[in-house]
């Protein structure tokens, strides 16, 4: 693909993290799993701790929000082995937590726990986040352009500063000026990128989003945002009328931003 030039009046550069500056892959097959296979020694360890409460506290909160509006939520069977108001407790959060992940649910409280989760998986260097080898020298020559970069994930922010922090090529977080997440506004309302914009200091037509998700670009652009979407292998395939309207990147390195060396 050729180079894509964005706007000179760009002073700042949105980015997504999933499809964007990291594999897919990543996300599906070590983040989540670690989830999966690690959830009920998590919650039986750290139950009694104020932080595992308050995730617990917001899980159920989005239960009863669901029940409101008449989402589907998983069904409880009998499970003979479970014999603790506490064991029945945990046993209910996880049937929550892999009902969402199953589901494919980005809401604040799951993404909080699995932040959590993954704080302690980074820490112990069992988990090292994954970001593609154009990312970080781009990141480095827009911020030697004066460009501000943020990013923007249904992921919570602590689960991107852990990414970030613990990433491959080592700690990259001075690399970042901020970051969203979906405790701003969904990523598909326009709204959010408002919210974000004015949280910033700026107006949306500053603001250059990358994403591999069209239905985000489509949010972003409705705002006045410039977007380009990025193409990376396991994303999902574009329709004709989508590669005719948006600018498309294999690359970080394609972009070039006008009027500034």
């Amino acid at each position: 693909m050729a180079t894509v030039s964005i706007p000179a009046c760009t002073s700042t550069l949105l980015l997504d993290i999933e499809g964007t500056t990291t594999p897919i892959t990543f996300v599906k097959d070590i983040l989540f799993p670690y989830i999966r296979e690690h959830l009920e020694e998590y919650l039986s360890t750290h139950w009694e701790e104020d932080e595992c409460k308050q995730d617990v506290h917001l899980l159920k909160k989005q239960i009863e929000e669901d029940m409101r509006q008449h989402r589907s939520c998983p069904v409880h069977t009998v499970d003979q082995t479970v014999h603790t108001d506490e064991e029945k407790a945990i046993r209910e959060v996880m049937d929550n937590v892999l009902w969402q992940m199953a589901a494919d649910r980005k809401s604040t409280a799951l993404k909080q726990l699995q932040g959590h989760m993954w704080r302690s998986a980074y820490s112990s260097g069992r988990i090292k986040g994954e970001i593609y080898q154009d990312v970080i020298p781009s990141l480095k020559r827009w911020r030697d352009q004066g460009l501000k970069v943020y990013i923007y994930s249904s992921g919570s922010v602590e689960a991107q500063k852990l990414l970030f922090g613990y990433s491959v090529e080592g700690d990259v977080l001075d690399l970042l000026d901020g970051h969203f997440d979906t405790s701003i506004g969904p990523k598909v309302d326009s709204k959010s990128y408002e919210r974000i914009a004015e949280r910033i200091g700026c107006q949306p037509e500053d603001i250059t989003f990358l994403t591999d998700v069209t239905r985000e670009a489509k949010a972003a652009e409705e705002m006045g945002m410039n977007v380009v979407v990025v193409v990376r292998p396991g994303n999902m395939e574009l329709t004709d009328d989508e590669r005719s309207h948006y600018n498309l990147v294999t690359s970080f390195s394609q972009l070039e931003v006008t009027g500034r060396v």
